[in-house]
This record gives structure tokens, sequence and C-alpha cells, in this order.
């Protein structure tokens, strides 16, 4: 769901070398560049850039990775992720020792006509809590897994902007499932619901969301009725109960409808619980309207927005347009003002 045309080629921050690991603005930044080096290895491919005049390279190697698989779509033979590996020039650098050693990386969406029909295809099937289903999650969740297996120990990173932020939901998801938490950086992800952040009045805002959360546990109560019984948990409060321990980062900017509902979505559970509809809430939180349409219907759903836990870094710095708000470049400027707050579901 990302448009990333104007900035293929442009430079890094030169402002990060060397790297602080523990600086989260250094974290954010060298992960943001790394999904920018994926749009750049697509883009090389689609111009025929290769060797010496491919523009891809420097977005890792400034930062010491060297790129070993590429991860290709068996659609369109796009590239849509690729895996790097941290390898300093020397191990015994202090920063290194907090270092991911991998760091697995998806694009979004680009629309050159190479890749607009497949990415466009794939954007439908985020919207539809269906992209489990496709090829674009089974080829990384596998590569994941081939990693995380041969490297049982060192930390791997997730990164991804878009619809690329959506795989890496997905992938990191199914990780914690398979008992492996993985710090995942997530730029610009796609929440699938009416983008009521947008709406500039708190009161109107607040009853909009409170009657979306009433009319969702409602549903959810009469489908579990209906199919499982009432002693019985359903298959999203299992499924969202497994993510407890998982916290991914979600840099979102309020500018772009795309990701913005996420800042009501973890404030609305913090109001809920002090109005006392505690209840009401965590049903709403574990479901949304659309899974629950699509479940009713007799369709395997599995929607990707709905998270217990996230570390939410908001871009409350001015976006002149939408392209920029949605865009991966604006995470690894120096000086955003930033507001970070941390969501743990209990």
């Amino acid at each position: 769901m990302a448009v990333e045309r104007d900035i293929f080629g442009i430079s890094g921050p030169t402002y990060l070398n060397p790297v602080n690991w523990n600086c989260e603005n250094n974290r954010r930044s060298v992960a943001a560049c790394l999904v920018q080096a994926v749009y750049v290895l697509e883009r090389d491919r689609q111009l025929n850039r290769k060797s010496v005049d491919a523009a891809a390279p420097p977005w890792w190697e400034f930062f010491h990775f060297e790129m070993i698989r590429k991860l290709v779509d068996d659609v369109d033979l796009s590239i849509f992720g690729a895996i790097f590996e941290f390898n300093p020039p020397s191990s015994k650098e202090a920063s290194a020792q907090d270092a991911p050693r991998f760091i697995i990386a998806f694009r979004g969406t680009i629309t050159e006509k190479e890749t607009i029909s497949r990415d466009l295809s794939l954007d439908l099937q985020l919207v539809q809590n269906g992209l489990h289903k496709t090829s674009r999650f089974a080829i990384p969740m596998q590569a994941v897994q081939n990693v995380a297996s041969a490297f049982p120990g060192p930390p791997i990173w997730l990164a991804g902007h878009s619809l690329g932020a959506g795989t890496a939901i997905l992938t990191g998801r199914n990780m914690v499932k398979k008992g492996a938490l993985l710090d995942s950086f997530l730029f610009n992800p796609p929440f699938v619901a009416a983008p009521i952040e947008g709406i500039r009045d708190e009161r109107v805002k607040h009853g909009f969301r409170i009657a979306r959360s009433v009319i969702t546990a409602g549903l959810t109560i009469a489908l579990k009725a209906k199919t499982e019984g009432n002693n019985q948990r359903s298959v999203a409060e299992e499924s969202f109960n497994i993510l407890l321990s998982w916290t991914p980062y979600l840099f979102v900017n309020p500018g772009d409808h795309v990701c913005s509902e996420y800042i009501g979505y973890f404030q609305h559970r913090r109001n809920m619980e002090d109005l006392g509809a505690g209840f009401i809430e965590k049903l709403a939180t574990q479901n949304s309207i659309g899974d629950l349409f699509y479940k009713a219907l007799g369709w395997e759903s599995e929607p990707l927005h709905l998270l217990p836990s996230a570390d939410l870094i908001v871009n409350v710095s001015p976006s002149p347009d939408f392209k920029y708000a949605h865009g991966i470049s604006q995470w690894w400027q120096p000086n955003l003002n930033l507001q970070c707050n941390k969501y743990r579901y209990s």
C-alpha cells in the first residue's frame, strides 16, 4: 500500500556512522533504510541496473550489512524482500554486540507497470484479511523460519513498510506461535477499518469508537453463541492471547489514513477501561466487524491489526501531504517530533 517512486537512489542518513544500537532513533533509522533498500533493489531490477550502476547496495553496506538473499514473488518475479546479515569490520566493536545478526525487510506497493497488478491484488487480499493465504506470506515465513532454525541464538529483526509491514506483522505473529519473539519494526502498518482518527471533533470521534466497540462486542457474542457455545473460547481469543508476549514497534503518522487508526485503537482501549466498559472493549479489541462478517460467511480470516501490545511511535512533525505522511523516508530523518507510548494488554 506504499507508493515509493521519487525517492529511489537518494542518499541515506550519514549521521548514523557508527551506529549506536542501544539508541532507539538509530535502530529505527537503520530498519527504515533497509526497507528502502528493498524498494531500490526492485527498482534496480526494473531498470536493469547492475554491478556499479546498481543503486541499492549503499543502503545496506553503509551500516555494515550484507544481502544474503532476495525474496522474489512467484507471480510477477519482483523483489519484495531481502535478508541482510550484519558483518561489522570488527566484531570487537562495543556497539556491534547489541546489533541484530539478521534484518529481514519487506517493501510495500510500487505503482510501476511491472508490479502494480500483483501489488494491488495483495493490497486487496490484505483488506479482506486474506494475506495469509498468499505466497507473499508463505515465502517470507519459510525464509524467516530457515534463518531462525539455522541461527537460534542471535537476534533477528523484521522490518516492513505498508503492505510490507502487513507481511512483517503476519510473519511475526506466526513466529510467536512457534515460540520465537522477533523485534519487529512496522512502518505505516495498515489498519483495516474506517479511519475514525481523521475526525477532528474529539467528542464525535469518541462516540463513533464507542458505537463501533458496542456493535463489535454484540456481534462477537452472537456469533460465538451460534457457532461455538458460550463456554468455549473463540479462535480469535486464543490467537489474541498467544500474542500477549509480543511487542512490535509501530511507526505511525496521523496524516496517513492507512495507519493512523492505530492511535485511536490503543487509546480507546484505555478510555473504555476508565469508563468501566472493559468487558465490551476486550471483545472489540480481539475482533473486528469485517473479520466477523467474513467468518459469518464461512471464510477464513485473520485480521492483522488486532494487536494486544505495542510500542506506538507517532510522528507528529508537520507532513506536507499524504505522500510524505505515508512514505518510508520520514523515518530516518533527524530531529523528528515523536510521541511514544507503550501499550500492554492485561
